[in-house]
């Protein structure tokens, strides 16, 4: 199943993240416990990321790919534009073995991970990379 770029923001960082809004897998994916601000493992997930593609990949038919390359990253410098962005994202994501995959209803106006994390209502967890 495709995400729409827009439904997506990508946050670089040690760990970096992937924030999906209105994702068909949103159902799938296990309600985020995370209240000490420690991310759970996604059991049965995996993420391939990479520079023009982003693959989510869950147990049985529960999968998405978002078009990485016209998604919006937040965070570093990001001097170069979109690609060097999402290449700049890939390379936290190889460094840190995944990403974080959280699954919203929609996307925040401003990003409060303590709100997020004990929400309630998020879904997902820390992603393997696949090689």
């Amino acid at each position: 199943m495709l995400l729409d770029p827009e439904n997506t923001l990508f946050v670089r960082g040690a760990t970096p993240v992937l924030l999906l809004a209105d994702a068909p897998v949103h159902d799938a994916l296990p309600l985020l416990a995370a209240p000490d601000g420690a991310v759970p493992r996604c059991e049965g997930w995996s993420i391939v990321p990479r520079l023009t593609l982003c693959v989510v990949d869950g147990p049985r038919d529960h999968g998405l790919v978002v078009p990485a390359l016209a998604a919006p990253v937040v965070g570093g410098t990001n001097d170069g534009g979109a690609s060097s962005g999402m290449a700049d994202w890939c390379e936290d994501a190889e460094q840190a073995g995944g990403a974080v995959v959280l699954s919203l209803d929609q996307l925040p106006d401003v990003l409060d991970w303590s709100a997020l994390l004990s929400s309630g209502t998020v879904r997902g967890g820390f992603m393997p990379a696949l090689a």
